[in-house]
């Protein structure tokens, strides 16, 4: 849904005007609305924001006037004015490109520190200064607590996908970040729901913390169609193999709950003839890199994922996400990918399916009530033996 035109947000910085222009925004998204209304200039927010709703440049939007402080260009680079925590590497790296060229024109410079990098590396890019610190939980800790990371001159810290992070168990690194921090700190929460430990988190954590809400209550996703499949527990594999068959999506990820099943699925699929790569969380980040650029160009038309392994990826040719086993609730079926961001700027229209086996029961209350089309696995193999 368009937001507001960008004359009419908040006095941004004009370098950051200039770089929104230069990547064609005209309007901002309902959160990019939200977290920078001018009231909201120096508060704490806890956001409830949607995976592809323009989260990350919101908040790097917000944290802009406590960042440059009225200036037109950052100081030269020190100790770090911002820090942004997200739950995975991938999403980490993601969060750093979006800011990377959101703030190139105001001469910040961003840098990562993610496990599964070169410690040496993050710690001389730290020593070489930086305005803004984008890591994930763990090893952002461990480099405060070897001295590498200096939290004294932090002006601003967000937390992305907060709840997340806690399904994760960083809680109490978590924990140990923000008592670390500079208490006239701005803290932003964003969160795509706020269970009870979210809402302690932000009340031990947070000053005042004003509350955002831009999910709709309705349908999240309403341009993406849902469909169940009913199959036997023996035919879910076959099932998919006709659902990848039957939709011919130039990009689809299935999801699966173990590394055993992405496995199994993944050398399934091989054998009979599909594109194909993985991502679990054994994988190393040059692995994830790879897997990741081969559905980009084209060289793999399927990826088979664990939810955590496949959080915060981008695929913007990404037309089918298959889950092949039911999802616990209707969040985790929107929140591991931002699924369809540009088709859906586009107009296109997604499909999300769900393999259910008879072993599964029923399929929980919220993913049932709204979208979901029913149908059986005998149905797709006439329909895809007719194509």
């Amino acid at each position: 849904m368009p937001g507001a035109p960008l004359q009419n947000g908040f006095a941004m910085n004009q370098p950051l005007l200039d770089a929104l222009a230069e990547r064609g925004y005209d309007t901002l998204t309902p959160v990019q609305e939200a977290v920078t209304d001018p009231e909201l200039h120096a508060a704490d927010l806890l956001v409830s924001a949607q995976t592809g709703s323009g989260k990350t440049v919101g908040f790097g939007l917000a944290i802009g006037p406590t960042l440059l402080d009225g200036a037109t260009m950052a100081a030269p680079a020190a100790a770090p004015l911002a820090l942004i925590i997200a739950p995975t590497r991938e999403l980490a790296f993601q969060v750093m490109r979006e800011l990377e060229w959101l703030y190139a024109k105001a001469g910040a410079r961003v840098v990562s520190c993610v496990g599964g990098m070169d410690t040496r590396t993050e710690r001389r890019a730290l020593e070489r200064g930086a305005h803004i610190v984008v890591g994930t939980p763990g090893r952002l800790r461990d480099h405060i607590t070897r001295g590498a990371l200096d939290m004294t001159s932090l002006r601003a810290v967000v937390l992305d996908e907060a709840d997340k992070m806690l399904d994760l168990g960083f809680r109490e690194d978590l924990e140990f970040m923000l008592g670390a921090a500079p208490e006239d700190r701005r803290t932003l929460l964003f969160s795509a729901t706020v269970p009870p430990m979210i809402a302690k988190l932000a009340k031990e954590y947070q000053r005042d913390a004003v509350r955002v809400q831009t999910v709709s209550e309705k349908s999240q996703h309403a341009d993406i169609s849902y469909q169940a499949l009913r199959v036997a527990h023996q035919d879910a594999e076959n099932a998919i193999i006709n659902v990848l068959r039957f939709h011919e999506a130039q990009n689809a990820i299935v999801f699966a709950n173990t590394r055993a099943t992405v496995n199994r699925l993944t050398a399934r699929l091989s054998n009979r003839g599909f594109s194909v790569v993985c991502l679990s969380g054994e994988l190393s980040q040059q692995e994830r890199t790879h897997a990741l650029q081969a559905m980009r160009d084209g060289r793999a038309r399927v990826c088979v994922a664990t939810d955590v392994a496949a959080r915060g990826i981008d695929l913007p040719n990404l037309e089918l996400v298959i889950h092949a086993e039911l999802p616990s609730n209707a969040e985790k079926s929107f929140a591991p990918v931002r699924p369809y961001r540009s088709r859906r700027a586009q107009g296109d229209v997604g499909v999300d399916c769900a393999a259910k086996s008879g072993e599964e029961g029923r399929a929980p209350a919220e993913i049932r009530q709204d979208h979901c089309g029913m149908g059986d696995s005998a149905q797709f193999r006439r329909r895809v033996a007719a194509r």
